[in-house]
């Protein structure tokens, strides 16, 4: 059973992953279709609840700084790695063209060290990583908690995440400069969203494991529904974590949990007749796709023929082949790109 399991899920968030590759795809063709609209009402609200379903509570005092210590190891020690690399590059670039200055240099340095939404071009992807970490860390304490302690936290989350992204959307036209006229260094406050999310994949952990066919059908209904809304100019739906553009209580809620149960559904439908390997091989090298496929897609559209095809597939196919070079070619490779592994289990006093 742990084996099927793994199965959907790896094969689940290899699409999803996939998604994450097209979603930042900026290229002409894409402009008449508001597909890349539709990926961001839920990819990103999917990867914090499917990280919430295999979140394990701690309890014991002694279990806490190793299970820190752990995700520290997976998720921050590649953000650094990555981020070195990509910083490298650019500075590499900026010299040979000229253009490395030192009021270049300030503010970039500004923006690496805040990180989050003020993190652009090849380290846009950043914000998620220590919005992860960070969202792991206050639901260990959450869950330290008594269980109506607990409701009660989260919905204040949800409830100050509502009110802030709100009151950033009515900053600017454009979300992403109303966000960045809110400071916080590395996303901190989508935190506040993200833990909701993240708790609807632990709390629900039944459901998610074995989503019955009626709720699979109501929410294709839903997410049907809110396609032919948003078509017919009923609704104008958006959701973006990283610039906070999320001030619809409800449909933040809907429509992200409808489209996650689709896919989440029909890979668990779908993987125990007709298994995916490819997705789960994007899942497997998800971290080095995740980071490298923005720069990637750069050099696609400075040297190769440039469409949502060109774009995607070397998105994906070169981080995948860095993925397998990376731990045979660099010492603590295999940590470099998250697969950190304790070596000992934790031990009781």
């Amino acid at each position: 059973m742990a084996k099927a399991r793994l199965t959907w899920v790896d094969a689940a968030k290899g699409f999803l992953m996939i998604l994450v590759v097209v979603g930042h795809y900026s290229g002409p063709t894409m402009t008449d279709f508001p597909f890349i609209k539709y990926i961001y009402w839920f990819h990103m609200p999917a990867f914090f609840i499917l990280s919430g379903l295999f979140f394990k509570p701690i309890t014991e005092n002694y279990k806490l700084k190793p299970a820190i210590h752990k995700r520290l190891m997976q998720l921050m020690v590649p953000y650094l790695f990555f981020l070195l690399l990509l910083t490298s590059i650019k500075y590499g670039m900026a010299i040979g063209e000229g253009t490395f200055t030192a009021a270049f240099l300030k503010q970039d340095l500004i923006e690496l060290i805040v990180g989050g939404r003020f993190l652009r071009g090849e380290h846009g992807v950043f914000w998620f990583i220590t919005v992860m970490f960070a969202t792991h860390l206050l639901f260990l304490w959450i869950t330290r908690l008594k269980r109506r302690f607990q409701f009660l936290i989260l919905a204040a989350c949800y409830a100050a995440a509502e009110i802030e992204g709100a009151f950033a959307m009515g900053l600017a036209n454009e979300p992403d400069i109303a966000s960045m006229q809110i400071p916080m260094i590395w996303n901190l406050d989508v935190v506040l969203m993200a833990v909701v999310y993240f708790a609807i994949g632990y709390y629900f952990k039944k459901f998610w494991m074995n989503i019955p066919l009626y709720a699979l059908a109501a929410a294709a209904a839903i997410a049907f529904a809110a396609f032919r809304a948003d078509e017919m100019g009923w609704i104008d739906y958006h959701l973006s974590m990283k610039f906070l553009h999320y001030d619809h209580a409800v449909l933040d809620l809907v429509i992200p949990l409808a489209f996650t149960v689709v896919v989440v559904g029909f890979f668990q439908k779908v993987t125990p007749i007709f298994r995916m390997p490819w997705f789960e091989k994007i899942e497997a090298h998800s971290i080095s796709i995740m980071y490298l496929h923005i720069f990637i897609g750069f050099m696609v559209e400075d040297f190769l023929p440039y469409n949502v095809f060109t774009y995607s597939l070397f998105g994906l196919m070169v981080p995948i082949t860095l993925s397998i070079l990376i731990p045979k070619t660099i010492p603590l490779g295999e940590i470099l790109i998250g697969r950190f592994k304790p070596r000992s289990a934790v031990q009781s006093h």
